[in-house]
Parts: C-alpha cells; sequence; structure tokens
C-alpha cells in the first residue's frame, strides 16, 4: 500500500487517462470530458498534499528509490504541475467548444503529459528522466498541433517535434556518457563515482594510470554535463534554445499554450536543479567562477535581455507572451544558478525557484484564460490591434487581462512582484551584485510591452473596420479566471506562508549533494 501511495499523483493521472480515453469511446458527443480531467488532476494534487501532510511513507520511498525520489520537493513540483494541468483541462473545455476543435482524445493526452511531467520532476535515475521527458513531451507535441486543420498549427507542432527530438538525443547521450564512466545511471551513484573517496596506489606506475583515468573521466563528464545542460535548457526555453517557443505558443491553441507554459517548465525546471544540484553539486562543478553556475549565468542574462528586447517587437500577443515566457526563465535560472552556494542563501534561492514556479503557474494560467476569454469564434485576439478599446467595450473581460499582466510585469501586491523580488535577494545575498542589477533593468523592458497591452485596451480606439475582440462567454474560462485570479492576490498578500512552504521542500534537495572531495 505505502508503495502505491507514494506513486498516487503519478498513477491517479496514469490510470485516469486511461479511463477517460474509455469514455471518449461511449460518449456520444464531443466537449464532455474537460470536468472529469480537472477533477483527476485536482485529485493527483490532493494526493500530493496529503502525502506532504500525513508524512512520507519510508518503505514506499524505498521501494521506488532510485528511480523515483519522492521527497517534498517532488510533491511540491507535483502538486504544481496537476493544479496547473486542472485549470488548463477547464480552460480547454470553454475555448476548445468555442472553435469546434473539441474533441475527446486532447482530454487523454493532458493526463498523460502530466504523469510524464511529474515522472520527470521527481526522476532519481536517467532513466526516469528521459521517460518522464518523453513521456510530457509527446504527449505536448500531439496537443500543439491539434488544429489539424490549421497550417500554422501543424508547422509549430512539426518544428517543435523536430527540435524536441534533437535536444532529447543530446540529453540521452550525456547520460549514456555518464553511464560509460561509472557504470550508474541513478543520480547518488553517478555523484560518488564521478567523486572517489579512494585514496591513489602509493607505486607509481598504478598512480599515474589512475591519474590519467580519473582526468578522462572528468573530462567526459564536463561534456556529459553540457549535453544535459542543453537539453533541458531546451524544454524550459532558455537563450540560445528558445527557437520553438514563439511558433509553438502562436500555432497551438490557447489552452495547450497555458499548459506548456506552466506544466512543461515547472516540471524541465525541477528535473534541471535535481540533476545539477545532486549529479553535479560538487564544489568544483558548481563553482560560481568555473562551474556551471558560471555558464548558467550567461544564459540567465542572454535569456532575459533577448527574451524581453525581442517582446518588445512582436505585434502578436500570444507571441508576446511566448518571448515574455523565455523572459521569466532567465529569471528562474538566477535562482538555480545560485542554489549551490552554501547555507542559508543556497536554501533560500532553492525555495525562491519553487515559489516562483507556483506564482507563474497560476499568473500564467490566468492570462492565457484571459486571453481565450477575449476569444470568441471569429472574434478572437490574435494581435495588440484586435485588442483595441477591448476594456472600454467590456471592462471586466478587460480587467481580468489586465490584473494578470500587472502580475507579470511584477506589480505589488501580486504574486509576480514577490517571485522576482525573492529571485533578486536570493542572487544579491550571494554576491551576484552585477546579475541583480540586470534582472531589475530587465524587468523594466518587460513593463514596457506588458503594460503596451493595457494602453490599446483603455487607451485607442478601433481602426475602422479593423476586428475587435469580443468576450467568450464560458463558465469553464470564467472559473479558470476566477480561481487564477484569487490565487495571484492570496500568494501576493501571503508571499512569506508560501516562501515557507517552498523551504521546507528543498531541504531534501540540499542535503543530498555530495560533498567536495
Amino acid at each position: 500500500m505505502n508503495f502505491l501511495l507514494v506513486l498516487a499523483p503519478i498513477l491517479t493521472l496514469a490510470v485516469g487517462g486511461v479511463v477517460l480515453m474509455m469514455l471518449d469511446a461511449f460518449q456520444k458527443e464531443d466537449g464532455q470530458l474537460a470536468m472529469p480531467t480537472a477533477l483527476l488532476h485536482f485529485v493527483a494534487a490532493a494526493t500530493a498534499f496529503a502525502l506532504w501532510q500525513r508524512g512520507i511513507p519510508a518503505d514506499g520511498a524505498a521501494l521506488v528509490a532510485p528511480w523515483l525520489t519522492i521527497d517534498r520537493t517532488g510533491l511540491f513540483l507535483a502538486a504544481v504541475i496537476s493544479f496547473g494541468g486542472a485549470l488548463a483541462s477547464l480552460l480547454a473545455g470553454g475555448y476548445l467548444a468555442e472553435h469546434k476543435i473539441d474533441r475527446g482524445e486532447y482530454y487523454p493526452l493532458l493526463a498523460f503529459g502530466s504523469a510524464g511531467a511529474i515522472m520527470l520532476a521527481q526522476s532519481g535515475d536517467t532513466l526516469t528522466l528521459f521517460l518522464g521527458l518523453e513521456t510530457m513531451s509527446l504527449s505536448v507535441y500531439a496537443l500543439t498541433g491539434f488544429r489539424r486543420s490549421n497550417a500554422r498549427s501543424a508547422e509549430a507542432a512539426l518544428k517543435y517535434f523536430l527540435l524536441g527530438s534533437f535536444a532529447a538525443a543530446m540529453l540521452l547521450f550525456g547520460a549514456a556518457l555518464l553511464y560509460a564512466i561509472t557504470g550508474h545511471t541513478d543520480y547518488p551513484g553517478i555523484a560518488q563515482a564521478l567523486h572517489p573517496t579512494a585514496e591513489l596506489p602509493s607505486d607509481l606506475v598504478a598512480r599515474a594510470a589512475e591519474e590519467m583515468v580519473r582526468t578522462v573521466h572528468t573530462r567526459i563528464s564536463i561534456f556529459a554535463m553540457v549535453l544535459i545542460l542543453v537539453g533541458l535548457a531546451f524544454k524550459i526555453g532558455a537563450v540560445p534554445f528558445h527557437m520553438w517557443t514563439p511558433d509553438a505558443y502562436e500555432g497551438a491553441p490557447t489552452s495547450t499554450t497555458a499548459y506548456m507554459s506552466v506544466v512543461v517548465k515547472a516540471a524541465a525546471f525541477g528535473a534541471f536543479m535535481r540533476i545539477m544540484l545532486v549529479v553535479f553539486g560538487d564544489a568544483g562543478s558548481a563553482s560560481g567562477t568555473a562551474g556551471w553556475p558560471a555558464i548558467l549565468a550567461w544564459i540567465a542574462v542572454l535569456t532575459m535581455t533577448i527574451g524581453n528586447l525581442m517582446a518588445l517587437t512582436q505585434t502578436s500577443v500570444k507571441r508576446m507572451l511566448a518571448y515574455s515566457s523565455i523572459a521569466h526563465a532567465g529569471f528562474i535560472l538566477l535562482g538555480v544558478l545560485t542554489a549551490p552556494k552554501e547555507g542559508g542563501i543556497g536554501v533560500q534561492a532553492q525555495a525562491s525557484v519553487l515559489f516562483y514556479l507556483a506564482g507563474y503557474a497560476v499568473t500564467n494560467v490566468g492570462v492565457f484564460a484571459a486571453l481565450a476569454l477575449a476569444g470568441r469564434r471569429g472574434a478572437e485576439a490574435v494581435s495588440f490591434d484586435d485588442l483595441a478599446g477591448y476594456a472600454r467595450r467590456h471592462p471586466a473581460a478587460g480587467f481580468a487581462l489586465a490584473f494578470f499582466l500587472l502580475s507579470l510585469t511584477g506589480i505589488p501586491p501580486t504574486v509576480g512582484f514577490f517571485a522576482k523580488f525573492y529571485v533578486v535577494r536570493a542572487t544579491l545575498d550571494a554576491g551576484y551584485t552585477t546579475l541583480a542589477i540586470i534582472a531589475m533593468l530587465n524587468s523594466a523592458v518587460s513593463a514596457y510591452y506588458y503594460l503596451g497591452v493595457l494602453v490599446k485596451m483603455y487607451m485607442r480606439d478601433p481602426a475602422p473596420g479593423a476586428s475587435q475582440a469580443a468576450p467568450n462567454k464560458s463558465f469553464y474560462i470564467v472559473f479558470t479566471i476566477l480561481v487564477s485570479a484569487f490565487l495571484v492576490l492570496h500568494m501576493g498578500m501571503n508571499p512569506q506562508r508560501w516562501l515557507a512552504l517552498g523551504l521546507e521542500a528543498v531541504t531534501p534537495i540540499a542535503a543530498a549533494a555530495p560533498s567536495a572531495p
């Protein structure tokens, strides 16, 4: 029973996905699976929360170790993924029906994708890392191209699939190199083999041979680390591995875009942080001057800066939000590269990453739900010009979109402000003052294009004869907006409470990193 209990979030979604397939086969009409899929995700989130509250059964966790690491970090991410998937399911119920593309196979794909995402976030072995990654990715590829009759959607799915397959191959090759030099696929075993504690032989010949072997292994491990870093950087949409993001976000149905921006990002960052801190968490690999944090520092700066600069030039709302998502990935990377710091600084940085992922999840689902609300069939908000005067014609719908954009900007008392604040504070505490300044400057740049949407909605009139967005009056979408808005305000007005949950969650990761040789 304890074995099943620790796997409850994954099993709930995986078994539920099969049940949804059966329901789809026997239902007479499409469009009736949104609520069951949302409930399925809510149950998965509730089981993760229950495990957190009642305690993780040690014997159950031991049975799935080392393939899956059942700890509070994994449960936190499982709850974020499941809750984000639930809101995306409700959003799909309103959006797909309005645009006449509501088919039953959409919802099992959501369930299987979320199960793979949780497996990815909780992976403790390169085999489950790859299995979770591919289960999640294959579902998202299909969801991206779900609007089959639309050429832009098909193109987005094909690009995402080809680039994603290439990135997955690089990650798999990196994992294979680690197995070749260590004989292990589990993270702790790899870490222990990469940093042996045994003394060198006293015999000069044997000593020279052992030193040569260790040097070769070190160089191969560095190459493998870079390959794994590239594979995961693709999934989070970090520069220069972000090329798929704008096309996929624009071509996919809005509900799929919301799902990708929340579930895929949370799972990839969870795996990213775990594998870098456990496998490559030694003093040499995690050095701020010559280790992977130094590489991530450059990637974070490029991701924030290029993401924001490209967002400034966009005329499509979804492409703007895609580049915005890239810029937010750069902010989260600041927390990841600060995480190896010793003592409370590293723990605070890891907690800030989890807080950011949770806050970004509810905010991003909310902003895409508000965009879907401005998306009645034939009067959908595609470009900035489509939103001209929208808030004056439809005050409540316009306010919903403005509210979530203000959270993405980082305006208090929304959660977006405190998400950025905690990451920047951790960066400053770690001594990365220049990175913190660049992050604040980028936040100011992002305000320009976010507030540009508000200017269009409140202060501009539509051009004569131009298309105008009109609200999609769906209960599912309105409910999604209300839940997201409540959480954005609740997390923004009680940030210490949520950060405390993050601090409680990250302790197992901090303790799992191998000590310096």
